[in-house]
């Protein structure tokens, strides 16, 4: 139980560090009431430049990835050859990028006023599974150049990565990684009926 408490404790302390909230607040800007209302990589990217993104971008992936790191160290590293997580390093993982998904949401940082965690997602999904993550990047790139847009690629590659997953993990664990996908579209859900909500003044 230990481990998993400190998975779950420190995965959401990373997860809830307001990576957009501090990039904006250097620009003068808050994500949270410009735009989509979305402290993420796009709403920053939309509104501050591609500079500004590209900092949102590694930060955020990289607090799903450091929470799942975490803790696969926290109980112990268990592994199969390619580097999927098994054993009794997938509960502890699981939850822990769950916590970092669930803090980049409501941060406690940050008002708990967050994001829809896609990136964080895709941060600790790159250490569960790692060659479905690649086949994932894989897909998205394949997909950008043919369409010509890295907003369907990424779109692509998020949704092939439980199907890829399929290939290297037991079904439970796609299925775990489903449920962690819920959550993202349960932020969705939240953003769209925030957009009918009258802005603040």
């Amino acid at each position: 139980m230990i481990p998993v408490l400190v998975a779950v404790i420190g995965g959401y302390l990373l997860g809830s560090v307001p990576v957009a909230v501090l990039a904006g607040r250097a620009h003068g800007v808050d994500p949270r009431e410009v735009g989509d209302r979305n402290p993420g990589f796009w709403n920053v990217r939309e509104h501050l430049g591609r500079a500004a993104a590209v900092s949102v971008f590694a930060g955020d992936t990289l607090k799903g990835t450091l929470a799942a790191l975490f803790a696969l160290a926290a109980g112990g590293p268990h592994t199969t050859g390619p580097g999927v997580v098994t054993g009794a390093s997938v509960v502890p993982v699981y939850l822990a990028v769950a916590a970092a998904m669930a803090g980049h949401a409501w941060p406690v940082f940050a008002g708990f006023r967050g994001g829809r965690s896609v990136l964080t997602f895709v941060g600790g999904f790159a250490v569960i599974c790692p060659p479905a993550f690649l086949l994932g990047v894989v897909l998205l790139v394949a997909c950008a150049l043919l369409t010509r847009s890295f907003a369907v690629g990424a779109r692509a590659g998020v949704f092939g990565l439980p199907v890829f997953q399929a290939i290297f993990a037991p079904l439970g664990q796609v299925a775990a990684t489903g449920a962690l996908m819920c959550l993202i579209g349960l932020r969705f859900g939240q953003a769209r009926w925030a957009a009918r909500a009258p802005r603040r003044s």
